[in-house]
């Protein structure tokens, strides 16, 4: 319960809402409880004009009046009805946008282990089913319970005026349904939990299958696929088979003692009435009061229901949102709007003595020492999994160091807003990762104000102009989910030049060609060399003749540094950048081979 009073205090821009709702609730509730006494009168009314106490004609004005006055009330219900429902249904698409909104702003600013760790469908999958959750039971809760109250207690009120027994008797029904509840509750909550994490489970591997549907496919694993995918729901289905046992074991119990309490209260009626003590009028009014109070209490199975949903649900919600962020990431900072403050006389990258492990004790990179100088290109080189694509992430930002110093123009990066940081650098991935949307889209990523001529020139640059042209929508064009109707060269070169389109002091190549035939290649090529003039440019490189272009070459061996040193010093050392001169000599296909598995490169 408390992660729902945690949620009405986190959407407290909704109190105007919720307060219509409550004031739409209690009029609702009251006119219909003016009902029972509308019917109750004209009961009484036509058993006199029928008895014969009073005349037709002086007894039928009275029921006309009864009868205008149900279609008043009648009329009323349905206008606060109506309008509260509009109110509800405004307040829980609010409610869905607040919640998202914060979800995702939390999402963008939580450290890169947070994703490292988790199926993006897992995610996306537990943003959309804890916020329907939430927003199904807070509609309802609001448009219901006050109703419920009001006329609960009010019933109470108007059966002890007229006997203290019926309220009595009433009275005990809401503490016999907290107390099966509360017996209910915490089992119920396992059984959910174990739940969501099964679902959560399959739709982040959907998501998963369903952007590597080409892998599945070429692999032929469509069964164990299939297999992991029909596993986990069939585990939901044996959870739910257990939790709506227990649920719906506990449910008759209270309905159980629902009934007996009703069968009380009618019992009292129908004898009192028989003695004379009541009216038939006062029977009717009695009669439809206590339907009216038996319906809400009814309901409380359902409310009760939808809240234990919301409540596993607001769980998962506030857990995400409890996560400390980055508080380098936060978006909403004047600082990170602020310009880097450059020291004209530092390297514009300089590593000293940085160590950083992924997992405790198990280190990655150690005492990595070196600098870039401005202007200059240096490659780095080591075998696969020696660390290289991990200075580019921590250049980045995307994790803490464990130890040592990353200063960019003079400035300790752990004293930066990631924002700043990142302005300043320019970065093509191996992998292209574009977004479903345009061309255009994708290449003014970068910078988002960028004009038409500005995002062609750079496209021209990279040499993907000649294909944008010939689109039928040229930069409108939808390239589709991470640019699936593109092929592998024409998506790296959509990356280069949104690279260039940046104009940033520093880029980080992570082999921007090496997805490009021949003939690209050359001319993305000098393009790039074009843009890296004047410019510190860190390349990670997989081609042994984009290594040999460079000013230095920092090898990297068991996450330490091994040389620093130009191609031709290097060559002459024996060192990682020697042998594979040395096996691109040999020219055979086992030193192919060899280049490729270890060192990830190729010739």
């Amino acid at each position: 319960m408390r992660s729902l009073i945690r949620l009405f205090t986190f959407t407290r821009e909704l109190t105007p809402s919720y307060i219509a709702i409550v004031i739409a609730s209690i009029v609702t509730a009251i006119a219909a409880l003016t009902v029972p006494f509308i019917i109750g009168g004209a009961t009484d009314a036509i058993v006199s004009i029928v008895n014969g106490t009073v005349t037709f004609d002086a007894g039928i004005g009275t029921v006309i009046w009864f009868a205008v006055a149900f279609l008043a009330t009648e009329l009323v219900l349905t206008i606060v009805s109506s309008i509260g429902g509009w109110f509800g249904d405004v307040m829980s698409a609010r409610m869905r946008e607040i919640l998202s909104n914060r979800y995702y702003d939390k999402l963008l600013q939580l450290p890169q282990r947070y994703f490292d760790n988790e199926l993006t469908g897992t995610i996306v999958s537990r943003l959309d089913r804890t916020i329907t959750e939430v927003t199904q039971f807070v509609k309802m809760f609001a448009n219901t319970f006050f109703t419920m109250l009001i006329t609960t207690g009010s019933v109470l009120v108007i059966a002890a005026i007229y006997a203290w027994p019926l309220a009595l008797l009433l009275a005990t029904v809401i503490p016999v349904y907290v107390w099966l509840t509360a017996l209910t509750s915490k089992r119920w909550q396992v059984y959910e939990h174990e739940k969501n994490a099964e679902v959560d489970a399959a739709r982040g591997r959907f998501s998963e299958v369903v952007g590597q549907m080409p892998v599945v496919k070429s692999y032929a694993q469509e069964r164990s696929e299939r297999l992991f995918f029909f596993t986990r729901f069939g585990r939901t289905v044996e959870l739910t088979r257990g939790q709506s046992r227990h649920w719906h074991s506990m449910d008759a119990l209270r309905r159980t003692a629902l009934a007996l309490v009703f069968f009380g209260i009618y019992l009292v009626i129908f004898i009192w009435t028989a003695r004379g003590d009541f009216t038939l009028g006062v029977m009717v009014l009695l009669i439809q009061l206590m339907a009216m109070a038996r319906q809400p209490v009814a309901m409380m199975s359902m409310i009760i229901d939808s809240s234990q949903h919301a409540i596993a649900g607001s769980k998962d919600y506030f857990a995400v949102m409890a996560l400390e962020p980055d508080p380098r990431e936060q978006l909403d900072n004047a600082e990170a709007d602020e310009p880097l403050a450059i020291d004209a006389d530092a390297p514009a990258v300089q590593f000293d003595h940085v160590d950083f492990e992924y997992e405790p004790g198990r280190p990655v990179l150690k005492d990595v020492s070196f600098e870039l100088r401005r202007g200059e290109r240096i490659a780095f080189v080591s075998e696969s999994g020696g660390g290289k694509s991990t200075i580019v992430s921590l250049l980045l930002g995307f994790y803490p160091i464990t130890d040592g110093c990353i200063r960019l123009f003079g400035q300790d990066t752990a004293h930066l807003r990631m924002a700043a940081l990142r302005r300043e650098i320019g970065v093509v991935f191996q992998d292209p990762s574009l977004f479903s949307g345009t061309i255009r889209e994708n290449i003014a990523y970068a910078r988002p104000d960028a004009s038409d001529d500005e995002i062609i020139a750079a496209a021209r640059r990279a040499n993907a102009w000649e294909f944008i042209r010939k689109s039928p929508d040229r930069l409108d064009s939808i390239i589709g989910e991470r640019g699936l109707k593109l092929s592998g060269g024409q998506k790296q070169r959509i990356a280069v030049a949104r690279a260039m389109l940046k104009d940033a002091p520093v880029l980080v190549l992570d082999e921007a060609t090496s997805a490009l035939d021949t003939k690209s290649e050359r001319l993305v090529q000098a393009g790039l060399d074009e843009l890296m003039v004047g410019r510190t440019s860190l390349i990670i490189a997989h081609r042994l003749s984009t290594i040999s272009q460079v000013d230095r070459i920092v090898t990297l061996r068991g996450g330490v540094v091994d040389e620093i040193g130009s191609p031709a010093e290097l060559a002459e050392t024996g060192g990682i950048y020697a042998e594979l001169l040395s096996l691109q000599q040999e020219g055979t296909a086992r030193s192919k081979k060899r280049m490729r598995d270890r060192f990830g490169i190729q010739a």
